[in-house]
């Protein structure tokens, strides 16, 4: 399993979501603003900002929240200026990592970055460092529970996934990203739960970490996270559910 669903599964059994959901929100209404700015704010026109209006949805974000940092990214609204950057560098073990920032102070930004890695075994690197070890992809994750692999197989690829791969616990739907609605509106009719379902950077390869370093690599996970400006996290590691369920009691 991908670094970025192993973490995702990590924070919903610490419930880590539920207690950051103030900070989610002021993540995901950035995101808005910058997507209408750069597409509009047609939803139907502009698939960033579809995306990101769903993620609010899924979320309980009200209504009016949205709607305001739609005009606050098109200027019917005045609203801060966020700027869209991407870091690359790496976590404990070698571990490859992308952070997708949005910020309006980018001297803050990078310096509370570099202050996360250095303070947990990690190190920002240049541009272009580990972005070739990633492909873009849509990623749909859904839990073994009750799941009839071989329909689920069936279904994914008839409907344009790329593969279905067993992760453990859960199954790994890798989509090409023109078909990531697609695919998801499929594979909701035909009744399967999703635990993540997104657009994002799949490792080609992963680091397999244990220990000190698996613990590490979590602490910086999270450090970069909390991070108003950090928008997602990407990374090429992997752990074991026994040494997931060892560190996340």
């Amino acid at each position: 399993m991908s670094g970025h669903s192993k973490w995702s599964t990590i924070k919903r059994k610490k419930g880590a979501a539920d207690a950051k959901r103030g900070k989610l929100f002021t993540k995901i209404i950035k995101e808005i603003m910058v997507a209408a700015r750069f597409g509009g704010g047609d939803i139907n026109a502009n698939p960033r900002l579809r995306t990101a209006v769903l993620a609010a949805k899924a979320e309980n974000m009200p209504k009016d929240n949205i709607e305001r940092a739609i005009k606050k990214g098109t200027g019917e609204l005045e609203g801060v200026h966020y700027e869209d950057l991407a870091y690359e560098g790496y976590g404990p073990g070698g571990v490859a990592m992308i952070l997708e920032v949005l910020t309006d102070n980018k001297n803050r930004t990078v310096a509370d970055v570099r202050h996360v890695f250095s303070k947990h075994n990690g190190n920002l690197g240049e541009t272009g460092c580990v972005s070739w070890m990633f492909e873009k992809k849509g990623l749909i994750v859904i839990d073994k529970g009750g799941v009839d692999e071989d329909r689920l197989i069936e279904v994914a690829l008839d409907a344009g996934a790329l593969d279905v791969k067993d992760a453990g616990k859960e199954f790994e739907v890798t989509v090409p990203p023109g078909s990531f609605d697609d695919v998801k509106k499929t594979l909701e009719e035909a009744g399967f739960k999703f635990n993540t379902a997104e657009v994002t950077m799949v490792p080609q390869s992963t680091v397999h970490l244990t220990g000190k370093e698996a613990e590490q690599m979590l602490k910086l996970m999270e450090g970069l996270e909390d991070s108003d400006d950090v928008q997602k996290v990407y990374a090429n590691f992997d752990i074991t559910d026994e040494e997931m369920e060892r560190l996340s009691a």
